[in-house]
């Protein structure tokens, strides 16, 4: 269905998740922030299944900025995955699924309060939130304003890899499964410090709630990071 014989598109950066009882299928397709074997994978998922939700692991504020980056016809900031899909769906809601937002703000008091920890992590947590919530708000103004590539808030330099969209695919892919082994085996010698643990589980039981209540509109299409997808597999179960 995905071009199984691209390497970009096989293996267990795309889960399918089938509907029941009248919701829509959910597909996962994992990404790397701005690699194109990444890119490569939303455009064919999302041209596959031409879903009726496109949903990106992006605040709410910040998806009028990318679907103004997928009009333009090219990608002038970070995020090229997230814009290569919005230009790739056919008439489908484009929304955004990740923190901030007043529900993922709530279920974070929630958890702070259950989980009782420390003052520097909570410190530390809220410093984040506030710090994302800037950016995604600075995200909307450049949307808003027609000049995204002026306001250095919203607009980050693309992340850039030894590899681009004209190289063999099978580069492409050994590329980008090497740069996601690198980063496991950094997280595996050191582990998640608290406050990174108490936000990416927040964040994932979100986005989780999010694609359920989504799927109950049709099908699905999530473009997420690679390692979100078991948390996210987990919290559709």
């Amino acid at each position: 269905m995905f071009g199984t014989d691209d390497p970009r598109t096989r293996g267990r950066h795309v889960r399918q998740l089938p509907g029941s009882g009248g919701t829509g299928d959910v597909v996962l397709a994992g990404v790397v922030h701005d690699h194109p074997a990444s890119a490569h994978r939303v455009r064919t998922v999302v041209e596959a299944t031409d879903p009726d939700v496109l949903a990106l692991e992006l605040p709410p504020l910040a998806v009028p900025l990318f679907e103004r980056y997928a009009d333009d016809g090219g990608v002038s900031a970070s995020g090229e995955e997230m814009s290569v899909g919005v230009r790739a769906v056919d008439a489908a809601d484009v929304v955004g699924i990740d923190g901030p937002s007043l529900g993922f703000l709530a279920r974070l008091a929630r958890t702070l309060r259950r989980s009782d920890p420390s003052l520097s992590t909570v410190r530390t947590v809220l410093r984040a939130v506030l710090s994302v919530s800037a950016h995604a708000v600075a995200c909307r103004a450049a949307a808003l304003l027609g000049a995204p590539t002026a306001a250095g808030l919203a607009v980050d330099a693309p992340v850039e890899h030894d590899v681009d969209s004209e190289d063999a695919p099978e580069r492409q892919a050994d590329d980008e499964q090497r740069q996601i082994r690198q980063a496991r085996a950094v997280l595996g010698a050191f582990g998640k410090a608290d406050p990174v643990r108490v936000r990416d589980e927040t964040r994932e039981r979100h986005m989780a709630d999010r694609l359920a209540a989504l799927r109950e509109r049709g099908d699905v299409v999530a473009v997420v990071g690679v390692d979100h997808l078991d948390g996210l597999v987990a919290g559709l179960a």
